[in-house]
């Protein structure tokens, strides 16, 4: 295997790549090798389809089946969270280890990285203390974090994500991809740019509205595909879904609450979810939900798909055997999954007075909030804080399948495994672009 570099730009569509004079660089690419679209495996979520992209498994077989899980030993919902040893399956490159004089892999802001099998890999991980948040990263080799600061500076993690997330996070990351490739030589190097999941959540995903976004973003990839070039090395460009533009969001927990089917403990004058509690709960992820059904299971299974059903921006509603069908059947995936008409998203609201909504609400928190929270990029001036407002958000994913939230996959070369293709399949990724 020649030396290659994965770029993976979040939320990048084929619409973005084609529009006249916007994306230079990518076109540029794309039109010395090769495009396709890239159809992400159910549920078009980041770790979901992530996880499928490294193993070429689907979620039934690598257990990403979201973001976040509940987990019921605890008691508890999780999200994102970093370990490697949560996926199921093994990375496609593992085989490159039996290869004679192996293959030096680095993994640069992937999701799942951390401790995984690879011989380089950065991720953040920041330290909550009592005082406040400690920025950092992990690293492999030891120290590399500590050498890119000293070179960077700080990982800007407060525009990684929040309102101030922007461009900043992805120059560094980029930047830090230039060091890694030059000083680590890695064989195969996969990084994340974020930075166009940003603006299509905040105002949706038509490219006429982003302009400065892509001419952002392209001139780091324009940069990356460079830097790589002059090595001989293969650029791969890829999304792992596009967003879709929505126009209202579905409370799906407010649902099941007044349906007296999800509990919530009231502490200090606020209401927090009582996970074990619940007859029915769900853990909302942009157009999916995982609805979980702690308590009488059996008895309320029926009850919970059927008034699902009727909800209005709910699509679908899956049991066991169509989860099964869609390759999402897990031990961590809900007992249903809700799918959201394609014009809705699903928030994780489900207090019924806003002042009683718990403490976190208003603040950037995605460990702590039962689902996953778009509106943490916005602020509300007049409060100072995370305004709660779901009708702000104007771009989601997750639905997949018929044509839905395709990304696209650009080669640097041509590709006889791409031949005469108009798409390529997430799972089909890892056997021709990571062994």
């Amino acid at each position: 295997m020649n030396r290659r570099l994965i770029i993976n730009c979040a939320a990048l569509s084929r619409a973005m790549v084609e529009r006249p004079g916007a994306m230079l660089a990518t076109a540029a690419l794309a039109a010395r090798g090769q495009m396709v679209d890239l159809e992400p495996s159910f549920p078009a979520l980041t770790c979901s389809v992530q996880a499928t992209l490294t193993t070429g498994q689907l979620p039934a077989v690598h257990g990403i089946v979201g973001n976040g899980f509940y987990q019921a030993e605890l008691a508890e919902t999780r999200f994102w969270e970093q370990p490697a040893t949560l996926v199921g399956a093994p990375p496609a490159w593992t085989k490159l280890a039996a290869r004679p004089g192996g293959k030096k892999v680095a993994m640069l802001f992937w999701q799942n990285s951390l401790y995984a099998d690879v011989e380089c890999m950065l991720t953040p991980k920041p330290l909550h203390t009592e005082t406040g948040l400690v920025n950092d990263c992990y690293s492999r080799p030891e120290g590399l974090y500590a050498a890119l600061v000293a070179k960077l500076g700080e990982f800007p993690l407060m525009r990684y994500w929040g309102p101030m997330a922007g461009i900043d996070s992805s120059k560094w990351i980029a930047a830090a991809t230039e060091e890694v490739w030059r000083t680590q030589r890695p064989d195969l190097c996969l990084t994340y740019l974020p930075h166009l999941d940003y603006n299509t959540q905040r105002r949706g995903p038509d490219p006429a509205g982003l302009a400065e976004d892509l001419k952002e973003v392209d001139a780091l990839v324009g940069r990356l595909a460079a830097m790589a070039a002059a090595d001989g090395a293969e650029v791969v460009v890829l999304s792992e879904y596009s967003l879709t533009a929505v126009t209202r969001a579905v409370a799906i927990n407010r649902v099941l609450r007044e349906a007296g089917l999800l509990a919530v403990r009231e502490l200090a004058g606020r209401e927090y979810l009582d996970c074990g509690a619940c007859g029915a709960f769900a853990v909302a992820d942009h157009q999916i939900a995982h609805v979980y059904l702690p308590r009488n299971r059996e008895a309320n299974l029926g009850r919970v798909k059927k008034l699902l059903q009727g909800t209005p921006g709910v699509a679908e509603v899956l049991d066991a055997k169509e989860q099964t069908s869609r390759g999402i059947r897990h031990a961590r995936s809900g007992d249903l999954i809700a799918v959201a008409e394609a014009d809705a998203w699903f928030s994780y609201y489900y207090w019924l007075d806003e002042a009683r909504a718990p403490d976190f609400a208003r603040t950037v928190d995605i460990h702590r909030k039962p689902g996953y929270d778009p509106v943490e990029l916005f602020f509300d001036p007049a409060t100072r804080s995370i305004p709660l407002n779901a009708e702000l958000v104007r771009g989601s994913h997750g639905r997949a399948g018929a044509g839905e939230a395709k990304g696209v996959l650009i080669c640097s070369a041509s590709r006889n495994e791409l031949a005469s293709r108009k798409s390529l399949r997430a799972d089909e990724f890892a056997t021709i672009f990571l062994v």
